[in-house]
């Protein structure tokens, strides 16, 4: 993974972080709603991992809005 490639993984992460917790939802209790592991979830949200697309389809379904409005900022 390179420079560019970590940044806009951690932006993702953070960015999905905060429309989850501002859901009130716990990270645990989040990744089973959206049918991922809790660990997985962790490594996104950390900007630790590369998301597969349908993974990114189950978070932004979890959080009631449309992937674009996820991987948009």
């Amino acid at each position: 993974m390179n420079t560019n490639e970590k940044k806009y993984f951690q932006k993702l992460g953070s960015r999905i972080k905060e429309l989850r917790e501002e859901k009130g939802m716990d990270q645990k209790s989040f990744a089973f709603d959206c049918e991922i592991g809790r660990t997985q979830l962790y490594m996104i949200e950390n900007g630790r991992t590369n998301p597969r697309l349908l993974t990114l389809l189950k978070i932004a379904e979890g959080l009631e809005i449309p992937l674009k409005k996820l991987v948009d900022f």
